[in-house]
């Protein structure tokens, strides 16, 4: 297996799907391992694993079932705690969101804004909503990956933790174009959840200012 990626939390890996799965078929595959933390009880450890990496899977399977493309989940290990699923061919959309044209990227970020709404109209969050963690395929279709932090709540605090991250994530990575960017992701989250969207949206604002607040009682401190 190839290391792809290493994380804090998991390690993804590229393989042949023959090699892991079937000799029938020549195609590649993720294998997700969500890996042992040395500082925790290895009972706790192990249990902890095994629930989130169940839990990945599903909120995977369910994203889907709402409307939101997902890789594909073949296998789940829970013994060695890993996901087996579809290697999405495609690149990053933080890879590729400046260099689009605008109308491209208005309409990618609206689809972006869209595919949000459906989660959390089906009562998931994403977690870790980064423009990293959505692949742009070959056919224009986007791809949420990494559902490692997601849960299932519907909570207005939850929600707005989530695109309060991926405001975040577009000042940090795509600062020439975030309030572009952003507010065509509120379109096409309005587009899915309506009125409950404003809410959603206060919010966020009100996170912000939770934020700007502790940041300068901070500074007044050190």
């Amino acid at each position: 297996m190839v290391l792809i990626k290493k994380g804090a939390e998991a390690n993804l890996y590229l393989e042949d799907f023959k090699r892991v799965l079937h000799p029938g078929l020549d195609e590649k595959v993720i294998v997700k391992h969500r890996i042992s933390k040395r500082y925790r009880v290895p009972e706790l450890d192990r249990k902890l694993r095994e629930s989130r990496t169940a839990l990945e899977a599903k909120l995977l399977s369910d994203a889907k079932k709402a409307g939101v493309p997902t890789p594909v989940v073949y296998e789940i290990d829970r013994e060695q705690t890993r996901i087996i699923m579809e290697f999405i061919e495609g690149k990053q959309v933080k890879q590729v969101l400046e260099k689009l044209k605008p109308a491209e990227r208005r309409k990618l970020c609206r689809t972006i804004g869209e595919l949000v709404g459906r989660l959390h109209r089906a009562g998931i969050v994403h977690g870790d909503l980064t423009t990293s963690n959505m692949i742009l395929a070959p056919n224009g279709r986007v791809y949420l990956v990494d559902f490692g932090l997601g849960e299932y709540t519907s909570s207005l605090e939850a929600r707005g933790v989530d695109l309060h991250l991926l405001k975040r994530a577009l000042q940090s990575v795509h600062f020439r174009i975030t309030e572009e960017a952003y507010q065509q992701v509120l379109a096409g989250y309005k587009r899915v959840l309506g009125k409950e969207a404003e809410r959603v949206i206060q919010r966020v604002e009100e996170i912000e200012r939770r934020g700007r607040y502790v940041a300068r009682e901070e500074r007044a401190t050190s």
